[in-house]
């Protein structure tokens, strides 16, 4: 499925002052059953949204696409699903002090950003964001930066393989269709085929 480059992004943040949080709690098990990867959006944090406090039942944060959380973000199993319901409700970028790795290997391969902050630099974040319903962010994947009007700017750290994919747009599978012929050449010298 191709994917838009993620060079820069400008975007609303939505706080969600919650740690641990699970991609059980991401999108619920009972949802789990479509076999389309879209029409997920619904459902993010099904459970939590019924009560009307919650935060992304408040209007002031209908079309964020950066999402901020506390600590080890998308923990649990190993459902896309989670990585596919944060995209189809408009999430784009999801920003954290530390994720589960399967997470973020997930929203990575469906070209997603998780940017890892330290805790101070995300406490910042969700403070004005709960402030300010129009608190925004500015995220620069080239030069692996996260600023905002406030004078915020902190680095973060992507390994080089995940961000190339997410710069082009690309994902393994164009990868692999990259080296398409260096594999074909070397099935048929090895005596296997397709």
């Amino acid at each position: 499925m191709p994917r838009q480059p993620l060079l820069q992004h400008s975007g609303r943040v939505a706080p969600l002052r919650r740690n641990h949080v699970d991609t059980d709690q991401i999108i619920p098990k009972q949802f789990l059953k479509r076999i389309e990867r879209s029409g997920f959006g619904p459902f993010l944090f099904s459970d939590w949204k019924r009560d009307p406090a919650f935060v992304l039942n408040q209007p002031k944060y209908a079309g964020a696409s950066v999402l901020a959380a506390g600590v080890n973000f998308g923990c649990g199993s190993s459902r896309e699903h989670a990585a596919w319901a944060l995209q189809d409700a408009g999430f784009l970028i999801v920003i954290a002090p530390s994720f589960g790795d399967i997470f973020r290997n997930n929203a990575i391969g469906n070209g997603m950003l998780p940017v890892v902050l330290p805790e101070a630099a995300v406490e910042s974040i969700l403070t004005r964001a709960e402030q300010d319903g129009n608190y925004a962010v500015d995220i620069d994947l080239e030069r692996c930066e996260v600023r905002d009007r406030f004078g915020l700017n902190e680095a973060f750290t992507i390994d080089a393989a995940s961000r190339q994919r997410l710069l082009e747009g690309t994902d393994e599978i164009d990868l692999i269709l990259k080296n398409e012929r260096d594999i074909t050449a070397f099935e048929q010298r090895a005596g296997h085929t397709l």
